[in-house]
């Protein structure tokens, strides 16, 4: 067997991994089909094949959601396990990891009321809940760049200090956590570009993304969440 066939069988094997890749046929179906359904009415195959692909995205992004009732309690492990942030060095990078940990956790319960009343298992208006669960999820979404940011402020910090001191094999190091943190910065920004469009009309550019550009948004997340996941640092929870 071909060694990326491997690595992809083994991704499929972890719940983590196969989530990824699950999100990113969703959006990467949601911006091909996006980009056909566009093309004039007379190129009908292509028009037919945009909207089944349009369809096929939003099955797998109901695939997702419904998984997603299984994750409150890893998800309240990893808040517990990191309580306070009491291993991180920088109060700022604390403060902000709690805060996001806390949207993080928030988060999942909105969703699962807001899923229970489309399937009319409960007899409450999901449209509130709806917009709870994607404030919360762009407030994580933020909270994640501002961390970022800060991470990104100390490491560039360390490594002039680094530099002075002529440490290489710690200038390395720090040159792939910088890397890594600005990959953070690139898929939480494309991620909220996202949650701002679901936001109800008149913020900002809510509404106003057509289905390729919300495709593309996401596949750019997607694809940096499997690098990361590829290096060994996937992040323990995964929204929309």
């Amino acid at each position: 067997m071909q060694p990326s066939v491997e690595r992809l069988v083994h991704l499929l094997e972890s719940y983590r991994g196969r989530d990824k890749v699950i999100r990113t046929a969703c959006y990467g179906s949601q911006l091909v089909g996006g980009l056909l359904s566009r093309k004039a009415e007379a190129d009908v195959s292509s028009h037919r094949l945009g909207k089944r692909l349009l369809l096929f995205s939003a099955q797998l992004s109901h695939c997702r959601m419904v998984l997603r009732l299984f994750d409150d309690l890893s998800m309240l492990a990893y808040s517990h396990s990191y309580g306070l942030g009491a291993g991180e060095e920088d109060a700022g990078v604390r403060f902000v990891s709690v805060l996001s940990n806390l949207a993080d956790q928030l988060y999942y319960p909105c969703e699962h009321i807001a899923w229970a009343a489309d399937a009319e298992l409960i007899k409450v208006k999901s449209d509130k809940w709806w917009l709870l669960s994607t404030v919360l999820w762009g407030t994580s979404l933020l909270l994640g760049i501002l961390r970022s940011l800060r991470v990104l402020l100390l490491l560039k910090k360390k490594l002039e200090r680094n530099e002075r001191d002529g440490g290489g094999n710690s200038r390395s190091q720090i040159h792939r956590q910088m890397q890594k943190e600005v990959l953070s910065v690139l898929s939480n920004m494309a991620d909220l570009s996202n949650a701002i469009h679901w936001m109800p009309p008149g913020f900002l550019w809510s509404g106003r993304f057509p289905n390729w550009l919300v495709g593309l948004m996401g596949t750019v997340s997607s694809l940096v969440g499997l690098m990361q996941m590829n290096g060994g640092d996937s992040d323990e929870t995964d929204s929309q």
